[in-house]
């Protein structure tokens, strides 16, 4: 298991959750949000990456 994507994911996590508290408690809930989506959206290629990898590997093993 890759402990520093646990650590990289975790950070964007804690990143996106105060920016989304700073911009609700400012009065911009639509730029909350799409901080939100976009820290999703980046932890999702992150796994993208990791499943692409994944199947590398799979391919490499099975000889495919």
């Amino acid at each position: 298991m890759d402990v520093d994507l646990i650590f990289k994911i975790a950070a964007i996590g804690i990143i996106v959750s105060v920016l989304n508290q700073v911009l609700i408690r400012s009065g911009r809930e639509e730029q909350a949000t799409m901080t939100t989506l976009a820290g999703l959206i980046v932890v999702l290629m992150m796994m993208i990456y990791q499943i692409s990898d994944l199947f590398d590997t799979v391919k490499s093993v099975f000889g495919l």
